[in-house]
């Protein structure tokens, strides 16, 4: 079973490039962050036509995310709890029916931050600690879990191509990384990591400078598996092809193999 996850960036102005990747990877799962429109707008009937159930959770101009599902949603639903007010489409959760049990997949656009010195970092932290709960409760249920998203978060030197010039930037702040570090100590595993500790390892390249020619980039977009679903990682890879396209994403998939049978 693989499942993707991949920041598209506006899934109306990528919708060529979507249906082209589904096609290549062919994922059986796919979370989608950024798709920038509500979701009556969502064009769900060019991706309902390669097979995929299409679930959406939007918001006009910002955020939103989605989930794109070979196998029948057994049920979904969007929000992270932990703050009544937060109106930001940021978080998608949807269940799976497999062989044996079910999967649960959550979708997450985490906030960026900056500027850090702003009420936007805040933000943030709260959110990683609404998150971190969210895990905590799920990881009870002993069930493959994967959270799948474009974390906003460098977690480490090896994941960024020029360490110091991050230093002050809310993605690689000692407070974001300890967050990401604490969901890792619950027991979840980074799966890019668990197969390889190679640099250069980037989802995200600046549309600026010339970024993605000189490979000035950063691994933000992370999969993270519950020990159930960690221990049937199978393998990890990144399309990082489809940054050389027409328009591209500043973003590119990141997707999983793992060894369980659909229902």
């Amino acid at each position: 079973m693989r499942i993707a996850t991949w920041n598209v960036n506006s899934v109306r102005q990528r919708i060529d490039h979507l249906l082209v990747w589904l096609k290549d990877c062919a994922p059986d799962i796919v979370c989608l962050q950024e798709i920038k429109c509500v979701d009556e707008a969502f064009p769900r009937e060019a991706i309902e036509a390669l097979g995929y159930n299409v679930v959406t959770h939007g918001q006009k101009t910002f955020n939103g995310v989605a989930l794109l599902s070979k196998l029948p949603f057994e049920e979904t639903k969007s929000g992270l709890a932990g703050d009544d007010e937060d109106a930001h489409a940021r978080f998608l959760e949807g269940v799976v029916p497999l062989k044996h049990g079910v999967m649960r997949i959550a979708c997450l656009y985490l906030p960026n931050g900056n500027p850090p010195e702003t009420e936007k970092y805040p933000y943030k932290l709260k959110w990683m600690s609404r998150l971190l709960e969210y895990s905590k409760q799920r990881l009870k249920a002993e069930e493959p879990l994967v959270l799948a998203g474009d974390f906003n978060v460098i977690p480490q030197a090896a994941d960024v191509h020029n360490p110091a010039a991050w230093v002050n930037d809310a993605l690689f702040r000692p407070a974001t990384r300890e967050s990401f570090q604490s969901l890792l100590g619950l027991g979840l595993t980074d799966a890019l990591r668990a197969v390889t500790d190679a640099p250069g390892q980037y989802t995200f390249w600046d549309y600026q400078a010339g970024a993605w020619q000189k490979n000035h980039g950063i691994r933000i977009d992370h999969l993270l598996l519950s020990p159930q679903a960690s221990d049937r990682l199978r393998g990890v890879g990144i399309d990082s092809y489809v940054r050389a396209w027409e328009k591209p994403s500043d973003h590119v998939p990141i997707w999983i193999d793992l060894d369980l049978e659909a229902a």
